[in-house]
């Protein structure tokens, strides 16, 4: 088994490049499962219903989301009828849409879980009691269990890792935008990596137009997030899960973009 995760999709350069070269990564790696992180699609800032639409016909099986899930209102209209969209399992449970979804796959399950971190980022339940309750339900399916876990500490995120490791196939990072060399199995057969990196533009900082972002720490004034122009990047990871005893083989990142020639 096969799973591509395709990190933080940065408003329309993010998308833009999962539509060139989400082909050309199914065609080199042959995935079985794409799960792409969307909660920064639709102008840095939440998915709408027909990009969560296009992420589907582009061939994705789930789509995570984060910290700004509400971040676009149009979500409350159609995320309680979205079977392949997933927000932070450890929002408060009378949010709408849920944290969980179990998808068949060659005749495999795998449960896709999204957690939030709590260190630096809005209040929220505790996502290591919320895995916890989570992963036994997938236990007792016999499912591969994905967690995406959006946070912005990296003691945090590694602390899941270690939390997880033996149960999770694959604990991934999101949040901070920038990839990580810190790939790898850990002890117990969890692939883990702390941030898969941004998908969306290459020259801004961590996708907002730089010129804004310097404007606010020279000044400290104030300042709207608009998405960056020019370059892009695409950052994943590809996974190779067992499965017989349904922990990860191999993790590697992919990092696409202009000092990156990745497909010469």
């Amino acid at each position: 088994m096969k799973i591509l995760f395709i990190g933080d999709i940065f408003g329309s350069p993010g998308r833009d490049m999962v539509k060139q070269y989400l082909p050309k990564l199914k065609t080199k790696y042959n995935p079985h499962f794409i799960i792409i992180n969307g909660e920064n699609a639709a102008h840095g800032k939440g998915i709408t219903q027909k990009i969560y639409n296009e992420f589907i016909n582009f061939g994705a099986n789930v789509i995570t989301m984060g910290n700004h899930t509400w971040g676009n209102r149009e979500i409350f209209e159609f995320i309680d009828g979205a079977d392949k969209l997933i927000r932070p399992a450890n929002f408060p449970e009378d949010n709408p849409g849920k944290g969980i979804i179990y998808s068949k796959v060659n005749g495999k399950e795998i449960a896709v879980i999204n957690l939030q971190g709590r260190a630096f980022l809005p209040p929220s339940d505790c996502p290591f009691k919320k895995a916890e309750e989570l992963i036994k339900q997938a236990e007792k399916r016999g499912a591969i269990i994905f967690v995406d876990f959006h946070a912005e500490a990296t003691s945090e995120k590694q602390a899941m890792g270690w939390y997880l490791d033996g149960r999770a196939a694959a604990v991934v990072g999101t949040h901070t935008h920038i990839q990580t060399a810190d790939n790898r199995i850990l002890p117990n057969g969890t692939a883990y990596i702390t941030d898969v990196g941004m998908t969306g533009p290459y020259d801004g900082v961590l996708g907002v137009d730089r010129d804004l972002i310097l404007k606010r720490f020279l000044t400290g004034l104030p300042v709207k997030h608009d998405v960056a122009q020019g370059r892009e990047q695409l950052s994943a990871v590809i996974i190779e899960i067992d499965d017989k005893t349904r922990l990860a083989k191999k993790i590697d990142r992919i990092l696409i973009n202009e000092d990156h020639h990745f497909f010469e």
